[in-house]
Parts: C-alpha cells; structure tokens; sequence
C-alpha cells in the first residue's frame, strides 16, 4: 500500500508542486490497539489541500486520500483502497462541491472522470450503503477484488492522473469564487460532524466529536488553513 500511495503522490507533484504540512498530533492516530494510521498533509500549490492516511501490515491494510480543492472549480476527490486478507475493496468518488455544476469547464472534469468509469467496467462492482451525502457524489467507482490485481494499482494512479490533468487545465478562482467554494466545503464538513458519515462515525468513537472536528479542519480538509 506504502508504494501505491508513493506514485500517487508522484504523480500529482508531477502537475503541480507539493508542500508538506506538519500535522503534528494528528501524525499518528492509533484504533483502539487494533489498527493504527500514519497520517500526511500536503498543501498542493495552485489547488487546495491533500491528506492521506495509511495503515500498518497488520489485520487491514488502508489507503484514504482526499483531495480538497480550494482555488480551482474541481470537485472533492475521495480515494479509499482497503485490503483485508485476500480482498480488496477501492472506493473513489467525487463530491460536487462547487457553486456551479453546469459550467462547460466543470462538465468536461465529470466527463473525464466517467471515462474513468468505463476503462476499469471490468472490475466488480460492489453496491455503496446511502448516506445523506449521496446526492454530492457525481462520479463514483465502488469495486472489489483480490488482493495483488494490479488493475487496483492501476485505478488509483488513473484516478489521480486524470483529476490533476483536469485540473491544471482550469483557472485558479477569483476571491469570492474561492469564499464561496470554501463555504460549501465548510458546510459539508460540519455535516459530516453532526450527521456523520462511514469514516466520520469512526474518528468521533476514536477521537471524540471536538478532537474530529480539529482534525477535519486543520488536516482531513485543511478548510482551518484557508
């Protein structure tokens, strides 16, 4: 998992320069002494905010990689990859939120992303449970395997490639479009909070909901650091 992370990381300093950010005691986030994470913080220059947490070799092997842009009309992107003994699940979505979803620009990043959708058809797919936040999701690619199917590599780093490509093709925003973009990302945020959401319920059992809300702003979605 350490190693398909490392290309993915590659690949978006290939568009755009990556500054670390020091998550300090949010750099390692212990599961009641069954599981624990190592968590990294980046700010990508021109874009927004990206946070990723890996876990050990023991029991379940995780990736969880978000990408909150801030500066540029992308949607949020959202990269689970889980493998559990011989199984391996990868979860990739993108969250709409953006002012407007209709703009050309914007309706040429979602058609990428379905383009994602087709090449990797090939692959299982698994039904995702529905939550309040569905309706955000435009793009979403729900599959599972077997553990050492290189196609899950592969997913990862085409996801990544083909949200930075998008990216760098669109202009950075304006600063009301950037107050506007970061108000929606806020909201959504603090719905996760109040509401909850799969990962969210975990990190409030485990860190308790004021310590989630301070490492959802400062580190998870960075929207503290705007």
């Amino acid at each position: 998992m350490n190693k398909t992370l490392d290309a993915g990381i590659k690949i978006i300093s290939g568009y755009a320069l990556l500054i670390p950010v020091c998550v300090e005691e949010f750099s390692h986030i212990d599961i009641q002494g069954k599981m624990s994470f190592n968590v990294l913080q980046y700010e990508i220059n021109g874009l927004g905010n990206l946070s990723a947490m890996t876990s050990g070799p023991a029991g379940m092997q995780m990736i969880s990689l978000v990408i909150t842009p801030f500066e540029k009309n992308m949607p949020l992107m959202s990269a689970d990859f889980i493998i559990v003994g011989e199984n391996i699940k990868a979860f990739v979505e993108l969250y709409d939120l953006v002012p407007d979803r209709n703009t050309a620009e914007y309706t040429g990043v979602l058609d990428a992303a379905r383009e994602l959708e087709r090449r990797y058809s090939g692959i299982e797919d698994i039904t995702a449970e529905r939550r309040w936040y569905s309706d955000l999701v435009s793009v979403g690619l729900y599959k599972t395997g077997k553990s050492g199917d290189e196609r899950f590599d592969e997913l990862f780093c085409d996801a990544l490639r083909c949200y930075m490509e998008k990216a760098a093709e669109l202009p950075v925003l304006n600063e009301e479009e950037k107050a506007k973009k970061l108000a929606l990302t806020q909201e959504y945020t603090d719905r996760l909070i109040s509401e909850g959401g799969a990962s969210t319920d975990v990190f409030k059992m485990i860190l308790g909901e004021e310590k989630t809300r301070q490492f959802f702003g400062k580190v998870f979605f960075g929207t503290e650091r705007r």
